[in-house]
């Protein structure tokens, strides 16, 4: 059975279709303008608004995004604090 995917793109949507085995065929033009090449590696992520696909890079810029502005030394050390209050509490 076939299913739709709609590929998001900074410059439109594509519509693909997904083939045998799971396949699916990234419109050549969004290949190129992307610098996709065959064998090239790519991260399938599951969010709860739905899948996105993403270059290593991609990838990468999205969690530096995410984690800006976070101190996670400073909320482990937190976390370790209190849960060693509670030990102690204990």
């Amino acid at each position: 059975m076939l299913t739709e995917w709609y590929v998001s793109s900074m410059s439109g949507t594509y519509t693909v279709t997904m083939g045998d085995r799971g396949r699916l065929v990234i419109p050549s033009e969004l290949r190129e303008r992307s610098g996709l090449k065959e064998g090239a590696p790519l991260i399938l992520l599951e969010t709860p608004g739905g899948l996105v696909l993403l270059t290593r890079a991609q990838l990468r810029e999205r969690v530096r995004a995410d984690l800006a502005g976070l101190d996670l030394v400073e909320e482990l050390l937190a976390e370790r604090r209190a849960e060693a209050a509670a030990d102690d509490a204990a």
